[in-house]
């Protein structure tokens, strides 16, 4: 790919301009997502207009640029996390039923947690996760899970930046951090109260795949519910039934 006067090339441009759409900001205009993605107006314009007619944006009534249904097929074939996703819905299902609170599914990427599904309840408490979004591992539940299971370079990576407060019971000292991952991998789940929003506490245990820690699923409860021994079994009981379809879905390959 050709570069730009900058040496950067068209994919990083690419990326960019993709990377300015987030759930604040699903319907821009060429100038603001020129201005979002640093680019100058011209380049801007072009990579958006490239992209319209290339299906990967659309344009809403006022002709501002969404991302478009071609994107979303485009990046579903063949994705592992489509095939992790529905190999674990019917049990997160079941623990959403049983527990009526927002369970979530959430995997490693990039030094964060990213989530890949969340099922709701019009009851269920304060939750600011999103399908798509991210949190850093050392602040959720799911976050934790995966950091602990991590391997090394990751954990040692994230134990030396900064550990910024999403809360304030957020773990921010990177000692205090590696003494709780620990404990994390011996107690095989990750209880997390406050550390995304004050009136939530986060329950999460890992998803294994060939003996290898692949997810995290977690519930998110009011803070001081007596559900949490009670919620605690409904997730191992369905991470273990992720697990085995997993297995067999290997097997059918």
């Amino acid at each position: 790919m050709a570069n730009g006067p900058s040496g950067e090339g068209v994919i990083e441009r690419l990326i960019r301009v993709l990377e300015t759409f987030d759930p604040d900001h699903t319907a821009q205009t060429a100038s603001q997502i020129s201005r979002r993605a640093a680019l100058p107006a011209s380049t801007g314009h072009r990579v958006v207009a490239e992209l319209t007619a290339a299906g990967l944006l659309e344009r809403d009534d006022e002709g501002r640029a969404r991302v478009g249904m071609r994107l979303w097929e485009l990046a579903t074939r063949g994705s592992l996390a489509l095939g992790l996703r529905q190999a674990a819905l019917p049990a997160m299902e079941r623990v959403q039923s049983a527990v009526r609170q927002h369970t979530q599914l959430a995997v490693l990427e990039h030094d964060t947690a990213l989530f890949l599904e969340r099922l709701s309840h019009p009851e269920a408490g304060a939750n600011i996760t999103r399908i798509a979004g991210r949190l850093p591992l050392h602040a959720s539940s799911s976050g934790l899970v995966l950091l602990a299971h991590a391997p090394r370079e990751v954990i040692e990576r994230v134990l030396a930046s900064p550990l910024p407060a999403v809360a304030p019971d957020t773990i921010t000292d990177s000692a205090v951090l590696r003494r709780r991952l620990s404990e994390i991998r011996r107690l095989g789940y990750a209880v997390s109260p406050g550390s995304v929003e004050t009136v939530s506490t986060g329950i999460a245990v890992p998803i294994l795949d060939s003996g290898t820690v692949v997810a995290a699923l977690s519930v998110i409860l009011p803070r001081g519910s007596r559900d949490e021994t009670r919620t605690l079994v409904l997730l191992r009981d369905a991470a273990a039934d992720i697990a085995t379809t997993l297995a067999q879905a290997r097997l059918f390959r």
